[in-house]
């Protein structure tokens, strides 16, 4: 999976709904996990979105939820350093986490990414049982400020899924990438995509992704984490995290999908959005990315009533 670039293609029956569940900020912003080093300066601490100051955040936002913990996030501090990116979660009693349920095929889905929206990657490390360690093969390709998501549901049947969030720096020269809106994206190992519809705050709205090769209809998308795409959502400026998926049922394993797809998306606020489509086509997954702004909702106060008092 190329994680550098923005890259173009979508899946079949790809519902999003970016209203995430607001939850209490028991736990608030990510840390900084790994030290400082020459020629690297952590960026400043974005101000808190209107929400969190009024004790609330969206997902993806804290480092503990419920009860739940992540730990510090060991990985290498410098790119091109081979190593390993591991961590654990603490259960409400402070013991690792070793029951999960499974969710899209998998007991956790760890994503990665730049400050900046680059360097996307969405990977499923391997847990050792006997330390609650969840551990991955990891090399930082560019330095910078990464936020690392640890997406998961916790075995017990009350509990739901949980988004948990640290943040690492690797330490070098960063060159920022500016964010762009996106529609039209055509270096996924040739596969062209475009994205046509709005985005608009609080108000549910349809989008339709083509994907073509060479300018014919791309019909081949394979099953992927049991849907025929695999959608993580990022709001641009704090990164708070929205992981979705199709609506439509499993399709079966032999099933193929494409060339349009339309979803339905509730933008949560106004503002820019960083989407990040897996899909998988010959058995190879690959990772679109589109960049969206939503647009302000209709914010007008209703008229008001009229007196019935014998006023003026």
């Amino acid at each position: 999976m190329n994680t550098g670039g923005r890259l173009a293609a979508f899946a079949t029956g790809l519902v999003v709904a970016f209203t995430a569940a607001y939850t209490t900020a028991a736990a608030i912003a990510p840390d900084r996990e790994a030290t400082q080093q020459r020629g690297h300066r952590p960026e400043a601490t974005t101000a808190l979105p209107a929400a969190q100051q009024a004790g609330t955040v969206p997902a993806g936002l804290s480092l503990a939820l419920n009860g739940y913990a992540l730990s510090a996030v060991r990985a290498p501090r410098t790119p091109r350093e081979r190593g390993t990116l591991s961590f654990t979660v603490a259960d409400p009693a402070g013991e690792p986490l070793l029951d999960y349920a499974s969710v899209h095929d998998k007991q956790l889905h760890l994503i990665v990414v730049r400050s900046d929206g680059t360097r996307f990657a969405h990977v499923h490390p391997t847990l050792d049982r006997d330390g609650g360690t969840w551990s991955t093969p990891w090399t930082w390709n560019a330095a910078g400020t990464y936020r690392v998501f640890a997406d998961f549901q916790p075995a017990a049947t009350d509990t739901a899924k949980i988004t948990l969030t640290r943040t690492v720096e690797v330490a070098g020269e960063v060159i920022p990438a500016p964010s762009v809106t996106t529609r039209t994206v055509d270096d996924v190992a040739g596969y062209t995509g475009r994205l046509d519809g709005a985005l608009t705050a609080g108000v549910s709205r349809t989008l339709t992704a083509t994907i073509t090769r060479n300018g014919q209809p791309v019909t081949t998308l394979q099953p992927y984490l049991g849907a025929f795409g695999h959608l993580v959502a990022l709001r641009d400026g704090d990164l708070a995290y929205l992981h979705v998926h199709p609506e439509d049922a499993e399709p079966a394993p032999d099933r193929t999908g494409g060339p349009a797809v339309t979803f339905a998306a509730t933008a949560p606020t106004a503002g820019r959005y960083l989407l990040y489509l897996d899909f998988q086509i010959d058995d190879t997954v690959h990772t679109a990315a589109f960049v969206v702004d939503a647009a302000r909702g209709d914010t007008t106060p209703p008229p008001p009533e009229p007196s019935h008092d014998g006023g003026h």
